[in-house]
């Protein structure tokens, strides 16, 4: 059997949880997939899954093999695509992820443009504050903001954003403004649940480490800019999320001086995708678009 389709099979078998379910997504037969997971395994010369009358698991042979696998068959995709044109305009599908606001502020604008200059381009976005498995979830480009963990992927930087103190004039009348970090401990915090969630705050140089006691803990980046607009206490975001309340005067940025180090934005994307025309030209206008932004 084609060594290519048996690595389909065993991925979509892998990834389905069954030989049935594999079977339905490649538009095979349960028998024809059975039969090339058996040939994959005779070639191997090892078992990749466990099997009873109930489910399907990998064994750690199959586990060590996927990931091999997935990326054998990402390159190859990509290969195609850029064979078939790397210098042709971007056309197809282009999946996209990023932190939501940050999405919706600066790569929304970007995904307009390209829309609007080619015609045979469409995008598919994933705006969500966790990061996203890029191979297992079909992704094309992936914005992080933070230092980035070691892998094969590719990283672009564009642009950097810091962190930020911020509170509503009038909280800071009710209340007054901290001198130092260290004032926080009498402050009321506003804190994030989810990625952003940490049981410290740090600031400059490492001269100042707070595990912050929230009177509010919010999951969205809105809930919290609208809790600290509203006067219930200090929030730390980033730059990004509050430059333009702190613009229009309806938070204050807090304790400027003692701001940690710059958080810088990469894309990532699978190297064999670096030459397609979708993903160059976003990659090109992202970097722009940072630029303008003052992000950089």
């Amino acid at each position: 059997m084609d060594r290519l389709l048996t690595l389909e099979m065993f991925v979509a078998v892998a990834s389905e949880g069954g030989f049935a379910a594999a079977a339905r997504k490649l538009g095979s037969s349960p028998p024809a997939v059975t039969r090339g997971i058996a040939a994959l395994e005779a070639r191997l010369g090892t078992s990749l899954f466990h099997r009873s009358t109930r489910a399907v698991s990998l064994t750690d042979a199959g586990a060590a093999f996927l990931e091999q696998a997935r990326r054998i068959l990402a390159d190859l995709a990509g290969a195609e695509r850029e064979l078939r044109g790397a210098e042709a305009e971007p056309r197809g599908q282009l999946h996209l992820t990023a932190p939501v606001m940050f999405g919706r502020l600066h790569v929304l604008p970007v995904v307009g443009e390209l829309m609007a200059q080619y015609r045979e381009l469409s995008m598919r976005m994933m705006l969500i504050d966790r990061n996203v498995r890029i191979v297992e979830e079909g992704i094309d480009v992936a914005v992080r903001i933070g230092p980035l963990a070691d892998s094969s992927l590719k990283a672009v930087r564009i642009g950097r954003v810091r962190q930020m103190l911020v509170a509503s004039p009038a909280y800071l009348s009710r209340r007054g403004a901290p001198a130092s970090a260290g004032d926080l401990a009498g402050h009321d915090l506003i804190a994030a649940m989810g990625p952003r969630a940490a049981s410290e705050w740090q600031f400059a140089s490492g001269r100042w480490r707070i595990e912050p006691r929230p009177r509010l803990v919010l999951n969205t980046v809105d809930g919290i800019l609208a809790a600290a607009e509203a006067g219930l206490g200090i929030a730390n975001l980033l730059s990004y999320q509050v430059v333009e309340a702190v613009d229009a005067g309806r938070l204050i940025s807090l304790l400027a001086d003692d701001q940690p180090p710059a958080l810088p934005v990469h894309l990532l994307f699978e190297p064999a995708r670096a030459g397609l025309p979708a993903v160059r030209m976003f990659v090109e206008a992202m970097k722009q678009r940072a630029r303008l932004a003052g992000l950089g």
